[in-house]
């Protein structure tokens, strides 16, 4: 991923949150049949140096039978939003100003161990499910199935374990243009009726 310096994040804790913080993220992987991507739910699991992941892909899914050339990809995205040139200060002063987007992302390589074991399987699930269930009032939980319906799904998938060797984390929040220019992308998205424009403005450094 290309990172100008102003964009880089390099803190651990923040690049972890911006991990948790993702609900679909996409696991790629080089093949010898070329690229082979699939969006889906991981979770974080803090272990040296950068942490390891887990979900899993549908046994259908051809991408954990075909060999993995070098490290896989997860890509994490955060929220993002178009900023329009008509906010900033600059635009009255000079008209040298042109859209762009601001986006939060990180993208985590390491090598990836795909596995069939149910122990570890059932694992996964129920941590994924604990996860987007946990805040909920009415909340269901995997043992409220069957446990031979359960079983019987576990067959029909395929876990994987990455563990990050190397992570690269960029926020870009508009932190290379002016105090005022900053000023007024955040006045322009508070504006907006999308939820993810109102958390880049909440973003946006603050000051000069």
């Amino acid at each position: 991923m290309y990172i100008p310096s102003a964009f880089r994040e390099d803190d651990p804790a923040v690049i972890r949150q911006i991990i948790r913080d993702a609900r679909l993220a996409t696991l790629v992987t080089a093949t010898p049949e070329g690229l082979v991507a699939t969006p889906l739910p991981m979770f974080l699991i803090d272990e040296e140096p950068h942490g390891v992941l887990y979900g899993h892909v549908a046994k259908a899914n051809p991408q954990w039978k075909l060999p993995t050339i070098g490290e896989a990809l997860a890509l994490f995205s955060g929220p993002d939003a178009y900023i329009s040139p008509s906010w900033y200060a600059a635009k009255r002063e000079h008209g040298k100003v042109v859209p762009t987007w601001n986006y939060v992302a990180v993208h985590a390589y390491g090598p990836v161990e795909f596995f069939e074991d149910e122990d570890r399987l059932n694992d996964i699930v129920t941590t994924l499910t604990n996860q987007y269930e946990g805040q909920r009032d009415d909340r269901w939980a995997v043992t409220d199935a069957p446990a031979d319906f359960i079983r019987a799904l576990l067959r029909g998938i395929v876990g994987f374990r990455l563990t990050i060797t190397r992570v690269e984390g960029k926020r870009k929040l508009s932190q290379n243009r002016s105090g005022a220019d900053r000023e007024e992308v955040v006045a322009g998205l508070s504006q907006s009726e999308r939820d993810d424009d109102h958390a880049i403005a909440d973003l946006i450094p603050k000051g000069d």
